[in-house]
């Protein structure tokens, strides 16, 4: 078992929706954070919210859709603590609606925020991990990474490629002493559009809330978990199973379901992009 006592981590999109939750749940346990987003004041409601745990939290404003800036806050981290014990990507946007009525802007900065800025990331820590021969690697995907939903295939995409690079980086360092963990969420309530909406989704699609999700960033770390799910629903594990061996089987299941149909309210009542997570 790993202890994250006294670890020091860098914690993306630490200013709200399940950001706060995990950085309280890593307080708790004695590591040391990093608190990254955009929002300075956001920020600091959630350092000042964990000073009763008695560990060094600093907070680094920073905008994960610039490329130049996963390096600078890197090396603004080592700068001031010297070391990264634990990096968790958890920063990310949500474009949801129709492909073709998204801006192709937004389409862009969610691939950059999703995908390229953990990569980026990764890229500048990994040298400093490997050099001490020991480090964890957390990133935030979805269970959209496993089957794809409609009116979020920009979003399911980022976070299938933050899977699957996860995985062949993971085989590729395998016996350096660096591990890696991916999270696969289901629909979060309690934060965003469901707290906001009081949207319910159908059976098959299932729920978390952040404190589960926090709970099982502190299980991969302190038990070196390859993949976590979490969500409510065991049938959608099942459908995963399913889809994968009958592609059309899977996407008749999910349409039968009214998952397809879901979607498409959920996005009719909201903006059609750019809710982000940190």
């Amino acid at each position: 078992m790993t202890s994250i006592k006294d670890k020091y981590v860098l914690l993306t999109g630490g200013s709200r929706g399940i950001g706060p939750v995990i950085a309280a749940a890593l307080a708790e346990r004695g590591a040391h954070l990093a608190l990254a987003a955009r929002s300075e004041q956001d920020l600091q409601k959630v350092a000042h919210s964990l000073e009763k745990y008695g560990r060094q939290v600093i907070t680094v404003t920073v905008d994960l859709a610039q490329p130049d800036e996963p390096k600078r806050l890197v090396a603004r981290v080592l700068e001031q603590f010297g070391q990264i014990d634990i990096l968790i990507n958890n920063a990310g946007l949500e474009t949801e609606g129709a492909y073709l009525d998204l801006p192709w802007q937004d389409i862009r900065t969610t691939v950059e925020v999703n995908l390229l800025a953990p990569m980026a990331l990764t890229y500048h820590v990994l040298p400093h991990m490997l050099e001490r021969k020991q480090g964890h690697i957390v990133n935030i995907s979805s269970v959209g990474a496993k089957n794809g939903s409609p009116y979020d295939a920009t979003y399911c995409g980022t976070k299938a490629g933050l899977a699957e690079w996860t995985r062949g980086l993971r085989l590729e360092l395998a016996g350096t002493g660096l591990h890696f963990s991916t999270i696969f969420p289901g629909y979060i309530t309690e934060v965003g559009m469901f707290a906001k909406f009081r949207v319910t989704s159908p059976a098959i699609i299932g729920c978390c809330n952040p404190k589960q999700v926090a709970r099982a960033v502190v299980r991969a770390i302190e038990k070196e978990k390859l993949e976590l799910i979490i969500n409510s629903s065991l049938a959608t594990r099942a459908v995963f199973v399913i889809s994968e061996i009958s592609p059309a089987l899977g996407d008749w299941i999910f349409r039968s379901a009214g998952a397809v149909d879901f979607q498409r309210k959920k996005v009719a009542g909201k903006p059609s992009s750019g809710s982000s997570t940190g």
